[in-house]
């Protein structure tokens, strides 16, 4: 069932895109060594409870989702493989922290981020949710998801997008607004019903956040707070989404390439920006992969994770989740992020 739902998944990315998916890089036996090396080390410190910690983040929803991601980006799922125990143990505690009246999925300990992102750890959280149904066809998920997608819609503000609380507020942003729109997506390849208005309006805002004069875009709308993570954002984004032939695209792809290392997180940055880069595939791809690698791997710790680049960076486990995700993109485990 597994591998039909994925053929499926698959399938309908490449004909929402619209374009013949491009000859792949491989992954080399050293990169292969550090992304075993990377989930060992967050296997030996996740939670009793499945969940995962990071400094101020105490069973944090968010955490726990970048670590499930990480586990199945290669290929471990409950009952297969090396880390299918980890994966069903995680699933269990982003399941239990879904609330059965709100729909928002928020820690079990009541810290989502540090009480003001509920929003980002009910996103990533949702994002692992579906990507999970997806591969398993599990109907546990199913009142979940549902539930995660109304709350969301919902909570959508008057500009399209969205902010760390679970209302429409005001004003929004465009790092919360991206993590909604992933969630929203995933769901609606697993075919739960996404209002396309929502859709809409989500991709308008993200567009109001684009500086042409820049190829960037910015935090929010209206404001000139650019940088290479809000850049690679939007453009994953407007990738998975369909907008692949946006003006938008070919001068912020410049600008990631341009600014590829960057001095603010760097590792938020480079989880959407390897996303995007895959979708551009060709030589663009296979040389963006080549310098990840060659970044990443020789300041991988001793004990498997990742150390901080910057101030803004979380911590290690955040930090070897989004590693391994970034590194495993060429293994196609994840179907929402292939064309």
């Amino acid at each position: 069932m597994r591998a039909a739902i994925c053929i499926g998944f698959a399938g309908l990315v490449a004909a929402l895109v619209g374009m013949p998916a491009s000859a792949d890089v491989k992954i080399e036996p050293e990169t292969k060594k550090a992304i075993n090396r990377g989930l060992e080390y967050l296997a030996s410190v996740q939670n009793s409870d499945g969940s995962y910690s990071e400094g101020q983040y105490s069973h944090n929803t968010a955490m726990t989702a970048f670590a499930m991601l990480a586990f199945m980006s290669q290929g471990n799922f409950p009952n297969q493989g090396l880390y299918g125990p980890e994966v069903a143990r995680a699933a269990r505690f982003l399941m239990a922290a879904a609330q059965p009246d709100t729909g928002l999925i928020v820690g079990a300990r009541g810290s989502s981020s540090a009480g003001q992102g509920l929003m980002y750890g009910h996103g990533m959280a949702t994002l692992a949710l579906a990507e999970l149904y997806g591969q398993t066809g599990d109907d546990e998920l199913k009142p979940i998801l549902k539930k995660s997608v109304d709350m969301i819609v919902g909570c959508q503000n008057y500009e399209g997008g969205w902010r760390y609380q679970p209302n429409p507020v005001p004003s929004a942003d465009i790092s919360v607004t991206i993590m909604q729109v992933m969630a929203l997506r995933a769901c609606k390849n697993a075919g739960f019903y996404v209002p396309d208005k929502t859709m809409k309006n989500a991709i308008d805002y993200v567009k109001a956040c684009y500086h042409p004069e820049y190829g960037a875009f910015s935090y929010q709308a209206g404001t000139s707070k650019m940088g290479f993570s809000r850049t690679a954002a939007g453009v994953c984004v407007l990738f998975l989404t369909g907008e692949w032939k946006s003006d938008e695209i070919p001068r912020a792809i410049q600008y990631l390439k341009n600014n590829f290392n960057t001095s603010e997180h760097f590792f938020y940055g480079h989880y959407y920006a390897s996303h995007a880069m895959h979708q551009v595939g060709g030589k663009e791809w296979e040389d963006w992969y080549r310098r990840l690698t060659r970044t990443l791997l020789p300041v991988q710790g001793f004990d498997g994770s990742w150390p901080s680049f910057t101030r803004n960076d979380v911590g290690p486990v955040y930090n070897t989740s989004v590693a391994v995700i970034a590194l495993s993109v060429p293994s196609h485990y994840l179907p929402i992020f292939q064309r």
